[in-house]
């Protein structure tokens, strides 16, 4: 009886240090701190299920501990090699993981129910299909969502004529043969079961085949729910408190944020599922008819942003891309020291992931006051001298506000044509991640700076020192 009661107390310390943690984790001054505490509470749980009594547990114990060893170190080898643009990527990969275990749990669990080994009831069926269907479909998807924001394969390489209609078909057939397998219960056989779960995979990859690459921050965070539900059907499965709370607590966060992530996008979720936005076939960023694109030079830039009054610095992929965090961090010092009063725009689904650039700037020592949300930023850019966009676009593009043909038209932008002076750092003028030319390029106030983030932001840097 004591040790059951020290095992749930350790269960709901685990627990508490979860919500905590995911509390701490909305701030990225306190990310760090939140991930340790929310890792502390991990260690606890895994600590407490493994002195849990459990049949036939004795002989498992070389087992776990094998797979906590080989996890911990593919964990961590992948933590200190990874870069910061390829954080994406490893959410996926990590993600989908989450989900094969879920689905492998739930596969074991019907497979001892056919062989005769283990009862199920009726309740505990539903659970382990559950966990079967969702855990699939969140493991092949979050692999494609990998192969995509890594640049292995591009939408319309893979993309079906009628394709949503294949997926609701498959979707329906899915449904009709899991409740099939639920009826028959024992008597359907391994076989079925097994069906059930190929069919599964298979419509995971299929159902993010066509949804575009900019809308990857949402599947992203859609698929990390499929994954938190799944955990959470398996704690039902094996009667874990910690696994329950921990797959409700990912699961309910990725929901909320797929939610949020779809109003800064003015898009339903639904239109997002549908695809077609965007990481297909781009424009050629070339074709700009008669517009001409101005550029300025490095000193004019550096002698412009030294003399501002207020400068405001909008980060996108790009910046990740260069790894130009940290020079942007310098010249942000250089003009502080100035008096200039140094702002970041931080558009919601800037970057591949939520928060993408939160993470970035975090890295570079960037004070979490300086960054500023859509709302602040729109309603301070008429009063900005000039507006730094790195390695933004989409987010900045115009047509959103005045080209009703726009794939983009509707979601809700910087504005950061309203600011006295625009200053555009790319590489050149190919288009953004939703494949349209930006008319931002083109605008009477904007100036481009050609070139790779980094090394233009360095040089900058040198000029204003010069001064």
């Amino acid at each position: 009886m004591i040790a059951t009661s020290l095992i749930n107390l350790s269960y709901l310390i685990g627990a508490l240090a979860f919500v905590w943690g995911l509390r701490l984790l909305s701030s990225p001054d306190s990310a760090r701190r939140g991930n340790t505490l929310a890792a502390i509470g991990m260690a606890i749980a895994i600590i407490a299920t493994m002195v849990q009594p459990m049949a036939g547990a004795s002989n498992n114990y070389g087992w776990i501990m094998g797979g906590m060893l080989v996890g911990g170190v593919v964990g961590m080898a992948s933590a200190k090699k990874i870069q910061m643009t390829d954080m994406p990527q490893m959410v996926s990969i990590f993600n989908g993981l989450g989900g094969a275990c879920a689905t492998v749990l739930a596969m074991v669990e019907l497979m001892h129910f056919y062989n005769g080994t283990q009862a199920l009831g009726s309740g505990q069926l539903v659970i382990v299909l559950l966990a079967l269907l969702i855990g699939a479909i969140s493991f092949t998807g979050s692999l494609l969502a990998f192969a995509k924001l890594q640049g292995l394969v591009w939408d319309n390489s893979l993309t079906l004529p009628k394709h949503n209609l294949i997926n609701n078909v498959m979707f329906i057939g899915l449904i009709g043969l899991t409740v099939y397998l639920f009826i028959q219960g024992f008597s359907a056989g391994v076989g079925l079961a097994i069906g059930v779960l190929v069919l599964a995979l298979i419509y995971g990859f299929s159902f993010v085949i066509p949804i575009g690459g900019a809308d990857m921050p949402v599947v992203i965070s859609l698929l990390n729910s499929f994954t938190g539900l799944s955990a959470a059907a398996a704690g039902l499965i094996y009667n874990n408190q910690i696994m329950l709370v921990g797959g409700i607590l990912v699961g309910a966060s990725g929901t909320i944020l797929t939610v949020l992530m779809c109003q800064a996008m003015n898009r339903s979720l639904w239109s997002v599922l549908l695809g077609g936005f965007g990481g297909g076939a781009a424009a050629k960023g070339q074709e700009s008819g008669d517009q001409v694109a101005k550029t300025v030079t490095l000193n004019d830039a550096a002698i412009q942003l030294f003399y501002s009054n207020s400068v405001m610095f909008v980060p996108g992929y790009g910046l990740a891309v260069a790894q130009a965090q940290k020079a942007l961090k310098e010249l942000d010092d250089l003009l502080e020291a100035n008096g200039v009063d140094v702002t970041y725009a931080i558009h919601p689904v800037a970057g591949r992931m939520p928060g993408h650039m939160n993470v970035l700037l975090a890295e570079a020592d960037v004070p979490y006051p300086k960054l500023k949300d859509l709302d602040d930023v729109n309603a301070a850019l008429p009063s900005t001298d000039i507006v730094v966009v790195v390695g933004a676009n989409d987010v900045v593009n115009p047509a959103a506000k005045d080209d009703p043909g726009s794939p983009i038209y509707g979601m809700p932008v910087l504005n950061v044509w309203e600011a006295k002076h625009v200053i555009v750092l790319k590489r050149s003028m190919s288009p953004g991640y939703a494949g349209i030319q930006n008319q931002l390029f083109f605008h009477d106030k904007t100036k481009m700076l050609f070139g790779d983030a980094k090394d233009s932001l360095q040089k900058i840097v040198s000029e204003v020192k010069t001064l």
